[in-house]
C-alpha cells in the first residue's frame, strides 16, 4: 500500500497526520442512516394507511356476518342483551344495513350517536387514506367513525364505532414498523458504509494523506503515490496524481540545477570578467599599431571581447525571472548575420558551406545584441550537429534566410544535419534539454525567451528535406499615435 504508509519509513518522514474528529467516514455513515430512515418514513405512511383500511375491513366483515345472522332470525326486534353482545363482538356502537332504498338499524347503543369521520371502504383515495391514518394517530381525543362497506351478498353495511381500539392497534403496528425500520436502517447503513468506505473514502483518504506527505518533501521519489491500477475514476485520479508529482519533481530538479548553475557562474564571474577586461586593454593597445591587418581585425576583437563580457553577465542573469527588456532599433539584418558567421569562424571550418541569404536591404526592428545571441545559439547548435558525422562525403550546409511581410520579419536557420529526434521535440525550448551531445541545454531556452520578449515566436518548422529548420517570427513595434488635443468650443455671443 502506498500513500502515507509508503512514506512512513522514509528518513525525515513527517509525524502521523492528525485526522478530524468527524471525518468523511462518520459523515457518510450518518447520511446513509438518515437517507434510509427517510426512505422508511416514505414507506411508513402508505403502510399505516393500508393497515388502517385492513383493520376497518375486518370489522366490516364481522359486522357483515352479524347482519346475516340477525336478518335470518325470526326476531322483529332484537333483544337489548343480544344487541350488546353483538356490538361487543364487532367492537361497534351501531350496525345498519341498506338494501336499495330501505335502511335497517340492526343494533345500536341506547345513547344518541355522533359521527366525526366517515370512511367508505368501497372507494378510497390514497392521499385521503394517508391523511386519515395520520389524523387517527395524532388525535388527542377519541372519535366516532362511520364505516361503509359492502357485504358478500351485495348489501351495503354501515358500522359506527369509536377509534380507540383502532388507534391502539395502529400505535402497536407503527411501533413494530419503527423498530424494524431502525434495524433495517442500521444494517443498510453499515453495508453501504463498508462498501463506500472501501470503494471511495479509503482511496480518497489515501490520496489526501499522500498529497500532504508529498508536500513535506516533494523531491523525495518515495513520496510519489503508487497507483493501484483501478479501472475507474479513482484509478484515473491516482494515475494523474502520480504523473503530476513526477512532473513536479522534474521541474524542481531543473530549478535546482539552474540554481546550481547560477551559483557556479557567480563564483567564476568576477575572475572571468577581470581576465576579459585585461584582454580588452591589451586589444586596445594592439589596435594602436599601424599594421593594416591589425587595424582590420582589432575592432572585431574588441567587439568580441565586449560581447564576451556581456555574456558572462547574461548567463548569470538567466537565473532571474526574465531577460532584460529589449532595446529595439532598426538593424541591417544581413550585416548582423555576417557578424554571426565571423564570431563562429564558419569560413575556417573545413567542409562547411555557409550561406547568408538575407536580402541586403532588409531591416528588422529588434535588440541587436539579443538577436545576435539568438542567431549565434541556433547556428552553433547546427554546426555542432553537422560536425558529428565523420564522412567527408556528407553535405554540411548552413543557411540563414529572411523575408519581410508587412510589419513582420521571418528568419529561417536551415542546416543539413541529422535533424531533431522526435522524443526531444516536446521539450525542445526547455532548459537543460540539449539537442547536441555535450550541450548545456540553455541555448534554445535563452533564444525562446528573447524572441518572446520581442513579441515573436520561435519554432521548429516541418522540413521536407534533411536537417532542421528553425523559424523566428518577430513583429515590428506597434506605432503609438498621440491623442489629438481637445478643440475648445466657441461660446455663443
Amino acid at each position: 500500500m502506498s500513500g502515507i504508509s509508503d512514506t512512513a519509513a522514509a528518513p525525515g518522514a513527517p509525524a502521523e497526520i492528525k485526522r478530524p474528529r468527524f471525518g468523511l467516514s462518520w459523515k457518510l455513515l450518518a447520511l446513509t442512516g438518515l437517507f434510509v430512515m427517510v426512505s422508511e418514513v416514505l414507506i411508513f405512511v402508505p403502510s399505516i394507511a393500508s393497515f388502517r383500511l385492513s383493520w376497518l375491513s375486518d370489522r366490516l366483515g364481522t359486522a357483515d356476518a352479524v347482519s346475516v345472522v340477525l336478518t335470518a332470525s325470526e326476531w322483529t326486534s332484537v333483544p337489548r342483551q343480544v344487541q350488546d353482545d353483538l356490538l361487543d363482538t364487532v367492537g361497534a356502537d351501531a350496525i345498519a344495513i341498506r338494501d336499495g332504498e330501505v335502511s335497517r338499524l340492526l343494533a345500536a347503543v341506547e345513547m344518541p350517536l355522533r359521527v366525526d369521520l366517515t370512511t367508505d371502504i368501497r372507494s378510497v383515495n390514497p392521499l385521503v387514506a394517508a391523511g386519515d391514518a395520520l389524523a387517527t394517530l395524532a388525535s388527542p381525543t377519541p372519535r366516532n367513525l362511520r364505516i361503509i362497506g359492502q357485504s358478500t351478498s351485495g348489501i351495503e353495511v354501515e358500522v359506527i364505532m369509536g377509534d380507540h381500539d383502532l388507534r391502539s392497534a395502529m400505535i402497536g403496528y407503527a411501533s413494530n414498523i419503527i423498530v424494524i425500520s431502525a434495524i433495517v436502517s442500521l444494517l443498510t447503513a453499515a453495508v453501504v458504509f463498508i462498501a463506500l468506505n472501501r470503494l471511495l473514502v479509503r482511496p480518497m483518504r489515501r490520496m489526501s494523506e499522500n498529497m500532504i506527505a508529498f508536500s513535506e518533501a516533494p523531491e523525495d521519489p518515495q513520496r510519489v503515490i503508487r497507483p493501484t491500477g483501478r479501472a475507474d475514476e479513482i484509478g484515473v485520479a491516482e494515475d494523474r496524481l502520480a504523473e503530476m508529482q513526477r512532473d513536479l519533481q522534474n521541474t524542481l530538479s531543473q530549478q535546482r540545477r539552474l540554481a546550481d548553475l547560477g551559483l557556479a557562474v557567480s563564483k567564476i564571474n568576477h575572475d572571468l570578467r577581470n581576465m576579459l577586461a585585461s584582454a580588452h586593454l591589451f586589444s586596445d593597445r594592439i589596435g594602436s599599431l599601424p599594421d593594416p591587418t591589425v587595424q582590420k581585425f582589432a575592432p572585431k576583437l574588441i567587439l568580441a571581447l565586449d560581447r564576451a563580457i556581456a555574456y558572462t553577465q547574461a548567463t548569470l542573469t538567466y537565473g532571474k525571472p526574465q531577460e532584460a527588456v529589449p532595446e529595439r532599433r532598426l538593424i541591417q539584418l544581413h550585416r548582423l548575420v555576417d557578424e554571426v558567421a565571423e564570431i563562429l569562424s564558419v569560413e575556417n571550418r573545413s567542409g562547411l558551406r555557409w550561406e547568408n541569404l538575407v536580402p541586403a536591404g532588409l531591416e528588422i526592428d529588434a535588440d541587436a545584441d539579443q538577436l545576435f545571441r539568438v542567431l549565434v545559439n541556433l547556428c552553433r547548435n547546427a554546426i555542432q550537429a553537422m560536425e558529428g558525422g565523420r564522412d567527408d562525403a556528407l553535405v554540411r550546409r548552413l543557411a540563414v534566410e529572411a523575408r519581410r511581410d508587412g510589419g513582420i520579419v521571418t528568419l529561417r536557420v536551415r542546416d543539413t544535419g541529422p535533424g531533431i529526434p522526435a522524443h526531444v521535440r516536446e521539450h525542445l525550448f526547455e532548459p537543460f534539454r540539449s539537442t547536441t551531445a555535450g550541450g548545456t541545454g540553455l541555448g534554445l531556452a535563452i533564444a525562446a525567451e528573447i524572441v518572446k520578449a520581442h513579441g515573436g515566436v520561435i519554432r521548429l518548422s516541418d522540413n521536407e528535406g534533411p536537417g532542421a529548420v528553425f523559424e523566428i517570427v518577430i513583429p515590428d513595434r506597434p506605432l503609438e499615435f498621440p491623442r489629438p488635443a481637445a478643440v475648445p468650443t466657441a461660446r455663443a455671443g
